[in-house]
């Protein structure tokens, strides 16, 4: 009986037939992260603006990325930026445990900005909050905060400027 369950866990062929199949889809990744990298405008340091963004749509954080972060990002399925202070690949989570799941990646109109979107684990700031984005100053009618306390963002869409 063990045997049986241990030949139905297996694909044919053991692990190494698992290994092949998983090989053309890593590659077919990396193929799909250069070719949106190709797109990218990348600012004179060979870096471009990343904006990581919630499922629900809230800002989480931002940093920078280089051709190799967002590469690693379609390959990995994990938030990948380049630390300017540090010079080296950062992965969202490794050190923190607060891990971000990339479900979309865009690109902006003028091709100079990056979206990340993704499945948050735990606070994104590494400051403890949820958002980097925290420190808020309101305008219109009523007091500024200026407490740095941060309140729930509009769901709302902003509408659309009127024709001139």
């Amino acid at each position: 009986m063990k045997k049986a369950r241990e030949a139905s866990a297996t694909p044919r062929g053991g692990a190494a037939a698992a290994r092949k199949v998983k090989a053309p889809a890593a590659a077919a990744l990396a193929r799909r992260g250069n070719s949106f990298a190709d797109r990218i405008r990348w600012d004179e340091r060979g870096l471009v603006p990343v904006v990581a963004q919630d499922e629900a749509g809230g800002v989480l954080m931002l940093a920078w990325a280089n051709r190799e972060a967002i590469v690693a990002t379609f390959r990995s399925g994990r938030g990948t930026y380049w630390s300017r202070s540090r010079g080296q690949l950062w992965v969202k989570g490794d050190t923190s445990g607060h891990v971000q799941h990339a479900l979309e990646v865009a690109l902006d109109c003028d091709g100079d900005a990056v979206l990340y979107v993704v499945r948050q684990v735990g606070p994104a700031c590494h400051l403890g909050t949820r958002s980097c984005f925290a420190q808020r100053e309101a305008f219109g009618a009523g007091p500024a905060s200026g407490s740095g306390r941060a309140r729930p963002a509009s769901r709302g869409r902003a509408s659309k400027r009127p024709a001139k």
